[in-house]
């Protein structure tokens, strides 16, 4: 145990007279002069806390000093005396960091000692392996009376009394020099602040002006622009497709087939009445050469012949009209199969489309609320859905002034752009039927307007202004 024991607050008894003053050495009082010249010197609050943890030593000799910042009513860790720069995932630093918060609890405004015995359990270990035996816990406090900061003198043995003296005159000077510089660094920040705001919203009314192109997506597809539509050629019931959808197919090649039992019945039953009429024909050629009545009736049966010859050949015609053929060569486009199968058509209703993939183009439906002005020749780019990081180059070669519904059920202008000069990978990519987001470019506009466009346009239909 040291012979030298912490000093406690003094006491005075009735009888007793005031102590002396403490004896102050002539040079710890010349070097307490030059650090609180240096204090009033300080640019900033950071060279202050520098020069207060590595240069009080000059008056009160310590082995190590350790300085904790109030911000945000919290104790920081700041500094450590010897080091310039502290690791933060240090075991140390760790349990410095502690320590702060421990302090900042036990300390009221005046100085204390503290040794291991002081602290809770959980710092004692931390305390015996980094600490010497004492350690002046000395606040930072303004002349307002706030609390700036905590800093700790570590030392192996309690210092002279005239030496906590000018230690506690000497941060009770850069306290001042602190309240004295916070200020300043609040005005000058709040100065540049100013600047920085005036500067920034110059900036964006700038901005404003900057002309930029008008764009705007909308839901697209791929389509064979000069598609040939597949249509029924008779009233009828689908029997049999003999393709499959998007085959490629050949001019001529059979595709469906619609139901013949109906036709055929009725062909039978002409081809019986032919039979009967040309047999009743030939009898009463036969009786015309006896009968001038038989004569009479011949030519009424030999035309009764000649209808049913007639509807004969229509019903053999619509027969061969049920086998419905490509009109030419490319790939057929329609839905599923069993969509159709067994379903009754009318005559021109359209069955399939018959595309060129090498014609691909984009269909684009516009939806009124995000119309823009577009003119034939403006440029798009088609983001398709299987590939959104490759957009396919398109020009707008076809506008709608007439609103159609979408078959999103949105009303939308029906808009068609052909394909850029594309690559043979992007030719691949542009398969008819694949469906994507399109973006189109209108003509050059304000940033202003391009940004408030769409609210303004919403204020008006609330406001009708």
């Amino acid at each position: 145990m040291s012979n030298t024991v912490a000093p406690q607050v003094t006491t005075q008894t009735a009888n007793a007279q005031a102590p002396a003053p403490p004896i102050i050495h002539a040079q710890a009082l010349h070097n307490f002069t030059l650090l609180e010249e240096r204090a009033r010197q300080a640019k900033s609050v950071p060279e202050l806390i520098f020069s207060l943890t590595n240069e009080t030593w000059q008056v009160m000799p310590y082995r190590q000093a350790v300085m904790w910042q109030i911000m945000g009513g919290k104790p920081r860790l700041r500094m450590v005396s010897g080091l310039a720069q502290l690791s933060e995932d240090s075991p140390n630093t760790v349990w410095l960091k502690q320590l702060g918060r421990e302090l900042d609890k036990r300390l009221g405004q005046d100085p204390e000692y503290i040794e291991a015995d002081d602290l809770p359990e959980a710092l004692r270990a931390g305390w015996r392996e980094w600490m010497p035996e004492y350690m002046l816990a000395q606040p930072i406090v303004a002349p307002s009376g706030e609390r700036l900061g905590v800093i700790g003198f570590a030392m192996d043995q309690a210092a002279l009394e005239a030496q906590q003296v000018l230690a506690g005159r000497l941060v009770a000077a850069y306290a001042h020099a602190w309240t004295a510089l916070e200020p300043m660094r609040k005005r000058q920040q709040v100065r540049w602040g100013r600047w920085l705001a005036w500067g920034v919203f110059a900036l964006a009314l700038a901005a404003m002006f900057i002309p930029v192109r008008l764009s705007v997506l909308a839901p697209a597809e791929v389509i064979a622009l000069d598609a040939m539509a597949v249509s029924s050629p008779m009233d009828g019931v689908v029997r049999q497709f003999h393709v499959q959808p998007n085959q490629v197919v050949e001019k001529s090649q059979l595709l469906f087939t619609l139901e013949e039992t109906t036709l055929r019945n009725r062909r039978e039953v002409a081809i019986k009445q032919l039979q009967v009429a040309r047999a009743d024909a030939m009898a009463a050629q036969q009786k015309s050469f006896e009968s001038e009545a038989s004569r009479a009736e011949l030519a009424s049966l030999n035309g009764k012949v000649a209808q049913q010859q007639a509807e004969v050949a229509y019903l053999d015609d619509q027969l061969k009209r049920l086998e419905v053929r490509s009109p030419g060569a490319g790939v057929v486009v329609f839905g599923d199969i069993n969509d159709w199968q067994g379903k009754p058509v009318v005559t021109g209703e359209r069955v399939a489309l018959l595309a060129d993939p090498n014609d691909a183009g984009v269909l684009v439906w516009l939806p009124v609320a995000d119309a823009i002005a577009l003119e034939a020749g403006a440029q798009a780019r088609l983001y398709l859905h299987v590939a959104p990081l490759k957009p396919l180059p398109a020009t707008l070669y076809q506008t709608s002034y007439q609103v159609n519904q979408s078959p999103e059920g949105v009303s939308a202008y029906r808009l068609r752009a052909r394909f850029d000069e594309l690559s043979e990978e992007e030719k691949k990519l542009a398969r008819i039927g694949l469906k994507g987001t399109a973006k189109l470019y209108g003509e050059s506009a304000p940033m202003g307007y391009y940004l408030f466009r769409r609210p303004l346009a919403t204020l008006r239909e609330l406001t009708g202004w």
